[in-house]
């Protein structure tokens, strides 16, 4: 059964945290959508510079939550920043997380569930220069290559991907996860 998954990004994302899950997904004939604030395309960071330019294929304000069966928020340090002050883009991770579907975080990412409430008394791991962040948001930072917790999905770096990548796959194939949930 072929499945749809949202990934939230805009410039300044990691660029392997976005093409990594984006390419293991489609592997299994499932359908991207690159989702952005703004139209056009956006473009990656790479480790130490910016990178590649990526298409936006749907404009935020055109999709909603119900469109998709799980959701991608790819870190670096400019990205989720961005993103985490845009009241829609906060509309958007929180409607996943009430329709119980499962959301995969890295990096930086979880910055942005900070801000969308989504933390507190969950189980997670990120890059270590935000884990008191998120311990003060009331999560419980573990330092895990990837760790899930009923539906949320997170990792802390690049280096994580392939353990990211396959627990992404594992949650979407489960479906929803009912303790999923804000």
């Amino acid at each position: 059964m072929s499945k749809q998954i949202a990934i939230l990004a805009t410039n300044g994302f990691e660029e392997s945290e976005l093409k990594s899950p984006k390419d293991h997904l489609e592997q299994f004939g499932w359908i991207t959508h690159i989702i952005s604030p703004k139209g056009g395309s956006i473009k990656a960071w790479a480790e130490t510079d910016w990178g590649k330019e990526y298409p936006v294929d749907k404009l935020l304000e055109d999709v909603d939550a119900s469109q998709y069966d799980a959701l991608v928020l790819p870190g670096g340090v400019i990205n989720p920043d961005q993103l985490r002050t845009d009241k829609k883009v906060i509309a958007f991770v929180q409607d996943f997380f009430q329709q119980h579907k499962p959301v995969a975080v890295i990096c930086h990412g979880p910055q942005i569930l900070i801000n969308a409430d989504a933390v507190k008394g969950r189980r997670l791991t990120s890059v270590e220069s935000i884990s008191q962040d998120l311990k003060n948001a009331g999560a419980i930072w573990v330092d895990e290559e990837v760790v899930v917790d009923n539906g949320l999905i997170t990792s802390r770096t690049p280096k994580d991907l392939p353990a990211f990548n396959a627990k992404l796959v594992e949650e979407i194939k489960e479906g929803k996860h009912q303790k999923q949930t804000l």
